[in-house]
């Protein structure tokens, strides 16, 4: 479709610019608000002076005005629409809707409106709309670059990259399809009009996302205090007392807010424990559908709700002025992340409570397991270019039995190469970049890179583990750690002040009501579903499973950090890898005996069956036996493990193909380990191990026990991940 033609666009002056925008902030933020400073440098640097420019300032400052500002100068003086790369669909609701106060029209391309595209896009060419919000992989698609920018480059636009912190790998939030906007900038006319914005980035990130966007970048840093923030730690022994502290506490705070946890489950928990006692509290996580979670945060910024209880996936974007308060249940593993979190809170009231209390313990195993899904090695990198060549391309299922990462890691991994241009996407495949392409650049493995991010992100979570036991201010902590030169401290946290009204010992708290925490911390019921087909690429195994071999829906006594059995389960853990003496406790085999009960299982197991285990038998033996004699049901060790086995350890492996392939053959029936008699045939057995993450081991055992006649099969596991 042909554009429309159009006036040569024009700049105003800065006498212009300084006018236009104090009052369009009148329209936006009411008739007392006035421009900072900041503001007024940012919207002339880009119209009047056309120049590449960094915002870093504090969330609620007022970063969007400047380009919605900035569009509606341009638009009235004849420029094109503005587009504005931006990661997520709440920043891009809520901005559509600020965008109409100055009677922009603004429109969204992404996932949840794929029958507007085509409308939207021949808008594009008409030159109707004023300003276009996409995510950073709008830009990996070759068909919108040309159908979307081919239009828009028929005439001068301008580009805003949202929280832009997401460009650096040093960022907190680093997305791969980031990196795209470098070569977009380079193929723009340099008079563009660019403004990158963050509220959270230290120096290395502002250095590294202003290099990106060129050499004569202007950056521009505003203070990082928020003075409506009073920041106080809770310190509290476990779980059980921090949900009591939350019941007690949370009715006495005005206003409602977040609850930030760092675990769907952890959300999910909390969330029923404060319904339980008349708490208006729902969660949200990446596991709620975008339906619900727009009706969620509709909720709660009408304050029909007191809280969400929500992990990460609430967080930039999310704006409701009035938001009384922020709790975390535990810290994210970084400054930069707690500040971005935390700036949620105050931005359109005096004041608002910012509470953090820290779960050492459980904090640190989760930060751990985070980091062990990270950051892939060269060797990664190198068996995941090994499978793919130039001319066939290669879909992810038929690279998982080569490269031992999991689906989503895989996934990820292959972005980074194909924005590096080590390979090329073909739909739902890839392939080895063309090496007789002129284009197509040597790539190598970044290990001064790698091994930088790793220490950085290690003295990050150090850092968060030092600021809850700081004994200085709060906020100065905080913004110090973003590089804030103007930190100060901020007069109004817990340690400047020397008191806080929430901080409440385990002592203060009602016994009855820690009781009850520790009852529904402890009584999670975590279920384990059974894997139905086996990995695509393999030739032993093939297809779905067979029903008969598949374990029933099994049970875990707990999961990974969730401040119920947790840390009871990785200290037998710990003592059993070291080879130290452990005991199962009564307490434990009575609750894992509560799970049991409350299975309803449709056949109750005959006998018991510990899984073998090179460094962990001692552990679940014990529950084993334990079990054994608290149901008076026989225990016998039916399956052995094939000490030779030339595969690696099944722990070792993160992706279906391989954990398979570790766990063929070494798990097998022993004739020798259970009595021929018919009671044991007819099973059904309870089947021990001390924990599921990929559920593949759990999968043979049963396959190898049922083809022996001795199911079915019903697993129980201390831990889940």
């Amino acid at each position: 479709m042909k554009t429309t033609s159009a006036p040569a666009p024009t700049r105003p002056t800065a006498a212009e610019v300084e006018a236009e925008l104090a009052g369009h902030i009148r329209d936006l933020a009411g008739e007392d608000a006035t421009p900072r400073p900041e503001q007024v440098a940012a919207v002339s640097a880009m119209v009047v002076d056309g120049r590449r420019t960094l915002l870093v300032a504090r969330t609620g400052f007022g970063k969007s005005a400047v380009y919605f500002s900035a569009t509606r100068i341009l638009r009235d003086r004849g420029w094109g629409p503005t587009v504005v790369i931006s990661p997520l669909l709440a920043l891009m609701r809520d901005q559509v809707d600020a965008a109409r106060r100055l009677g922009l029209r603004a429109e969204t391309i992404n996932s949840s409106n794929l029958d507007d595209w085509a409308l939207i896009e021949d808008d594009i060419n008409t030159n109707q709309i004023d300003l276009l919000l996409i995510s950073p992989e709008r830009l990996a698609n070759p068909g919108f670059q040309r159908r979307v920018f081919g239009a828009l480059k028929a005439r001068p636009f301008s580009l805003v990259c949202d929280e832009a912190h997401c460009i650096s790998d040093w960022g907190h939030d680093f997305r791969p399809d980031y990196r795209r906007l470098r070569a977009l900038l380079d193929e723009v006319d340099p008079s563009t009009p660019v403004l990158a914005t963050t509220a959270t980035a230290n120096q290395r990130v502002t250095d590294d996302v202003a290099a990106q966007l060129g050499a004569d970048t202007l950056v521009l840093r505003t203070s990082l205090d928020r003075e409506s923030l009073r920041l106080a730690i809770v310190d509290l022994p476990d779980d059980a007392h921090r949900l009591a502290w939350l019941a007690t506490t949370l009715p006495d705070i005005a206003g409602s807010g977040i609850i930030y946890c760092l675990t769907v489950d952890q959300a999910e928990t909390t969330a029923r424990w404060l319904g339980q006692h008349g708490i208006a509290a729902h969660a949200y996580s990446g596991a709620v559908d975008n339906d619900q979670r727009l009706a969620l945060e509709t909720a709660l910024k009408e304050n029909e709700i007191k809280a969400l209880v929500a992990t990460s996936a609430l967080g930039m974007g999310f704006d409701k002025g009035d938001m009384a308060f922020c709790i975390h249940l535990g810290l994210p593993p970084s400054p930069v992340a707690y500040y971005q979190q935390i700036g949620r809170a105050g931005r359109a009231i005096d004041d608002a409570e910012v509470i953090a209390v820290p779960r050492p313990a459980e904090d640190r195993r989760i930060w751990n397991w985070f980091e062990s899904v990270s950051l892939p090695s060269e060797e990664k990198c190198l068996e995941v270019l090994h499978t793919l060549d130039s001319r066939e391309p290669t879909s992810i299922a038929r690279i998982e039995p080569y490269v031992n990462m999991g689906r989503s890691r895989l996934a990820t991994l292959l972005k980074i190469l194909e924005v590096d241009g080590a390979v090329v996407r073909d739909k739902n495949s890839y392939l080895l970049a063309d090496p007789n392409d002129p284009a197509t650049k040597p790539w190598h493995y970044d290990h001064d890179m790698a091994r930088s991010l790793r220490r950085a992100r290690r003295d990050e979570a150090e850092q968060m583990l030092t600021w809850a036991a700081d004994t200085t201010c709060r906020m100065r902590f905080l913004r110090s750690a973003l590089d804030d030169p103007e930190s100060a401290d901020c007069g109004r946290c817990d340690n400047c002040t020397g008191e806080s009204r929430w901080k409440l010992s385990a002592a203060d708290l009602d016994p009855v009501l820690v009781a009850a925490a520790q009852t529904v911390l402890r009584d999670s019921d975590v279920e384990i579903e059974p894997r139905r087909q086996w990995p695509t690429g393999l030739d032993e195994v093939k297809g779905k499973i067979a029903v008969e071999e598949q374990f029933a829906t099994g049970r875990a006594l707990c999961r990974l950090g969730d401040g119920g059995w947790d840390t009871i389960v990785e200290e037998l853990v710990v003592a059993a890898e070291a080879g130290e003496p452990l005991e199962v406790s009564e307490a434990m085999l009575s609750g894992i005996a509560g799970v049991l009960k409350r299975w309803g299982w449709e056949q109750r197991p005959t006998w018991i069956c510990p899984m073998p285990s090179r460094n962990r038998a001692a552990v679940i033996d014990q529950v084993a036996e334990g079990l054994g004699t608290l149901g008076k049901l026989p225990v016998h060790r039916a399956l052995t493990m094939v000490t030779d086995h030339p595969s690696g350890r099944q722990a070792d492996q993160s992706n279906s193909a391989h954990q398979v392939t570790a766990v063929l053959g070494r798990i097998v029936v022993d004739p020798d380990g259970f009595p021929s008699d018919a009671a044991v045939a007819r099973g059904p057995v309870l089947l021990v191990d001390d924990e599921a993450v990929s559920r593949w081991t759990l999968t043979v055992a049963s396959q190898q026990l049922s083809a022996a006649g001795l199911g079915p099969v019903l697993p129980f596991v201390l831990r889940s991940r």
